[in-house]
C-alpha cells in the first residue's frame, strides 16, 4: 500500500456538498409546486418548466451523490489516484441531461407555437416569479465563495460537479425568466406566440451550456493534458540546461490537482528535478524517472 495520501477532492469539497444538498431540496419543492400550479392554471409554460425542473432535481441529486461517494471512498486503495474525478463523471452525466432537456424544450416550444392554448396568465406568473426566486437562492448557494481561488499563474480550481449543478440551476432560472416574460406579454399584449418563441431561445442557450460542460468534463475524463501546465513543467525542468524531458504525461486527478510522470535524460538526478517542480503546485502527485 502506498505510504502517501491519494485524496484529491479539492479544498471546498465538503462545503460544496452541503450546499448542493440544500439546492436539491429547494429544487424538488419548487418542482412539485410548479407541476401542481401548471395543471391548475392550464399553463403549459409552468407545466413544462415543472417537469424539466424534475430532471434538474434528478441531476442535482446525482451531483450530491457524487460528493458523498467521493468522500466515502476517498482513501479506498481500489482507486489508484483517489476519487477526485467522480465529480467530473457526474458533471458529464449532468451535461448529457442538460442536452436532452434543451431538445425537449425545443420540441415542446415548436408544438405550442403550432397549437396555442389558453393560459391563466396572472396566477401562472405569480408561481413563475416564486420559482425564479428559488432559482436565484440556489444559484447563490452554489456560487458563494467561488471564483476567488486561483492556482499558480493562470489555472483555476474548477469543481466540475459544482459547475454542473450551477448550470442546471441557471438553466432553471433562465426558463423562469423566459416564462415570466412570455406570460406577461400574453396577458397584456395578447402575444401568445411569444411563449413558444422564447422557449426556443432558451433551448438554444441551455444547449450551449451543455456543450461547454461536456467538452470540459470529457477532457478531464480522457486525461487531456493542459498545454499551459505542460509548458510550465518543461520550462522548470529544462531551463538550467542539464536535463531534457524525454517523456511527459500530465493529467488531472481532482479539482486543482494534477498527476505527472516526468522522464528526463541528463546529469540532473531525480531529487533535483523534484526540487525544480516544487513551484508548480498544481502537481499533487509526481513521478520522476531520471536516466
Amino acid at each position: 500500500m502506498s505510504g502517501h495520501s491519494h485524496v484529491f477532492l479539492g479544498e471546498r469539497h465538503d462545503h460544496n456538498a452541503r450546499r448542493t444538498r440544500w439546492v436539491v431540496a429547494l429544487t424538488a419543492a419548487m418542482m412539485v409546486a410548479e407541476i401542481i400550479a401548471g395543471q391548475a392554471f392550464n399553463s403549459m409554460a409552468l407545466l413544462a418548466d415543472g417537469f424539466h425542473m424534475a430532471t434538474h432535481a434528478g441531476a442535482l441529486a446525482v451531483a450530491a451523490a457524487a460528493y458523498a461517494f467521493a468522500r466515502k471512498y476517498a482513501e479506498d486503495p481500489r482507486f489508484a489516484f483517489g476519487t477526485g474525478k467522480v465529480g467530473d463523471l457526474a458533471g458529464f452525466a449532468s451535461a448529457l441531461v442538460l442536452a436532452v432537456i434543451s431538445l425537449g424544450i425545443g420540441v415542446e416550444s415548436v408544438s405550442r407555437l403550432l397549437d396555442p392554448r389558453p393560459v391563466a396568465f396572472l396566477e401562472a406568473t405569480v408561481v413563475a416569479v416564486i420559482g425564479l426566486g428559488v432559482n436565484l437562492a440556489s444559484a447563490l448557494l452554489l456560487s458563494e465563495g467561488q471564483g476567488h481561488h486561483h492556482d499558480h499563474h493562470h489555472h483555476h480550481d474548477h469543481d466540475n460537479n459544482r459547475r454542473a449543478a450551477f448550470a442546471h440551476v441557471m438553466a432553471d432560472a433562465l426558463t423562469s425568466v423566459l416564462a415570466i416574460v412570455a406570460l406577461l406579454a400574453g396577458r397584456y399584449l395578447n402575444w401568445l406566440w411569444l411563449d413558444p418563441a422564447i422557449g426556443i431561445v432558451g433551448a438554444v442557450v441551455i444547449a450551449f451550456w451543455a456543450r461547454g460542460l461536456l467538452r470540459d468534463t470529457a477532457a478531464v475524463l480522457l486525461d487531456t493534458t493542459d498545454p499551459h501546465l505542460e509548458a510550465e513543467v518543461r520550462e522548470q525542468v529544462e531551463t538550467p540546461g542539464d536535463a531534457r524531458i524525454t517523456d511527459l504525461h500530465i493529467w488531472r486527478i481532482g479539482p486543482g490537482a494534477h498527476a505527472a510522470i516526468v522522464s528526463v535524460a541528463g546529469t540532473a538526478d531525480a531529487g533535483e528535478i523534484r526540487r525544480r517542480l516544487v513551484p508548480v503546485h498544481e502537481l499533487a502527485h509526481l513521478t520522476v524517472e531520471a536516466r
